[in-house]
């Protein structure tokens, strides 16, 4: 499954108090929350406060008009090319939820969007490894081209690496490791999760160790498999059930039904 990313504005100590407060409701799954306490009027707030309703919507599966109606706030308000790059970025993101939870098939919206993104966003630009992740994501999960999905996850590695954007890293980490595991690179795989892993545990970003929790166990033998995947059952039943889609990997099997 495939996660969203955005800014890790807010994840240390000197950072603005509001963003603190905003990474506080956003990692504890309280999107909306974390929204509301934006000022309104700025493209910067708008963009934010659409790019975290979009992920609402990839977490949840649900308060799609909301963020449709931030966003289109968000590009009536961006003026400069790099506010209609990130709003277009947003614009992609959304519509590859839309696909991927089938709510409907918006992938040719997504890509057009992301293209889009990409023709305003210039290579070395602090929004372009989100988008080049957001491009992995679309040949991963969409385009089923794994090796379009590793090229695009490495450039956002390295993007993410060099403008110290942790929380994307923990997002290419895990990724690249998916790959790899389907491949049979067991122990690349391994790393690659607990990297992932360790990262948003140091950022505390909850909403995201569960799923974490769970890609690790995938690579490990018994006992810590198990202790991993309860440590990840705690946690989604802490945040509410969200995020909805790891429920179909948390559910123990019924005793006497055969599974695949």
């Amino acid at each position: 499954m495939a996660h969203s990313a955005m800014s890790g504005n807010g994840t240390t100590a000197n950072d603005d108090p509001l963003q603190t407060a905003v990474w506080r409701l956003r990692s504890r799954a309280c999107w909306a929350d974390a929204a509301a306490l934006l000022p309104c009027g700025t493209p910067a707030a708008a963009l934010q406060r659409a790019a975290l309703l979009v992920e609402r919507c990839l977490y949840t599966e649900r308060g799609w008009e909301e963020a449709e109606d931030a966003l289109r706030t968000a590009e009536a308000l961006a003026h400069t090319d790099e506010e209609r790059g990130a709003a277009a970025c947003e614009r992609g993101q959304l519509a590859y939820a839309a696909t991927l939870h089938g709510v409907r098939d918006r992938a040719d919206e997504a890509r057009a969007a992301l293209g889009r993104a990409a023709a305003l966003v210039p290579p070395g630009a602090g929004g372009r490894a989100l988008l080049d992740f957001r491009r992995g994501l679309l040949a991963e999960n969409l385009g089923r081209s794994p090796q379009a999905a590793r090229a695009a996850y490495r450039r956002a590695h390295a993007g993410a690496t060099s403008h110290a954007d942790p929380l994307l890293l923990s997002f290419t980490w895990r990724h690249l490791a998916g790959l790899a595991l389907r491949e049979g690179e067991v122990a690349e795989a391994r790393h690659g999760f607990a990297e992932s892993l360790r990262i948003r545990e140091e950022l505390g970003y909850l909403v995201g160790t569960a799923p974490a929790l769970v890609s690790l166990a995938d690579t490990e033998s018994e006992p810590e498999a198990t202790r991993l995947r309860e440590e990840a059952r705690r946690l989604f039943r802490l945040l509410g059930g969200v995020p909805t889609w790891l429920a179909r990997q948390l559910t123990p099997p019924t005793p006497g039904v055969a599974t695949a």
